[in-house]
């Protein structure tokens, strides 16, 4: 493999809002093959890797993290303003993460119960995605991404094309494992129907119905979804909940258990 010339180099940038690293943590388990994208890339601003830090312009940035504060919302323009392609990794970048169920919540009275001193505390009442701020170049979805979608993120900016990231359900992989539908022989209420695949289908071949970690799917019917469950004994409660997690503020999931929820107030989630 040829060395380029550092100025030939793309500069890759990281950069992390509210959100728990854990997509971060995914880029630098790449390991051997991060070693071999140092070839064709320049990492320049990486806090989770180095504290030895680059300003822009950036040629690549990752953004991991949903916008929580004032401060956030100034930060990613300026970090938009200085990068050429801007990805975003994660639930929480992409859909506000698990942060956003506060959306549903009472910020003032949150702030009263949770700091001796809330009036010191500067946040936005809502959790946002980072394209809800700034226009976004790709969204890598998962919690957290997978670290093989990752690098085909990273590869195809490099050669200049798309990222070929599936948008297939769950189900499909399922499917491929061999694994028994535990939404069909068991009734519980699995979001693999409408949950983009990335994951290889793990929860489900143990047992456990999807939590929905990799957001929507293309072409997801999440309406027809949740009234089978509800009509096979899973309460709208449960269907709420399981809708509600780190993808809860993707517009699909919120649409559907704000149906759900405006159907049967009695069912409506405590604060």
């Amino acid at each position: 493999m040829t060395n380029l010339p550092m100025k030939e180099k793309k500069r890759l940038a990281v950069f992390k809002f509210a959100s728990c690293d854990g997509c971060q943590l995914s880029l630098l388990s790449c390991e051997d093959e991060l070693l071999a994208l140092a070839d064709k890339v320049e990492i320049v601003h990486f806090l989770e890797l180095s504290s030895h830090t680059q300003t822009g312009p950036f040629d690549l940035t990752l953004v991991e993290g949903s916008i929580s504060t004032h401060e956030d919302e100034d930060r990613i323009r300026e970090i938009r303003r200085q990068s050429r392609v801007l990805v975003t990794i994660g639930a929480c970048a992409t859909a506000g993460g698990i942060q956003s169920l506060r959306n549903w919540a009472d910020h003032d009275e949150y702030l009263q119960r949770v700091y001796a001193h809330p009036e010191y505390i500067d946040s936005l009442a809502t959790s946002t995605a980072i394209s809800d701020h700034v226009t976004v170049d790709f969204e890598l979805r998962g919690c957290p991404v997978d670290k093989v979608q990752l690098l085909e993120v990273v590869l195809a900016f490099i050669n200049q094309r798309r990222p070929n990231i599936p948008s297939h359900s769950v189900c499909l992989d399922c499917k491929r494992r061999g694994v028994v539908c535990i939404a069909v022989t068991q009734a519980k209420p699995c979001l693999g129907p409408i949950t983009q695949a990335g994951c290889g289908a793990i929860c489900p071949a143990y047992h456990r119905p999807c939590y929905g970690c990799f957001g929507p799917c293309d072409q997801a019917n999440a309406k027809a979804m949740s009234e089978h469950y509800l009509e096979v004994g899973v309460t709208p409660l449960q269907m709420i909940h399981q809708l509600r997690n780190m993808n809860s503020a993707a517009k699909l999931f919120q649409i559907e258990s704000n149906r759900i929820e405006s159907e049967h107030p009695t069912n409506r989630p405590a604060p």
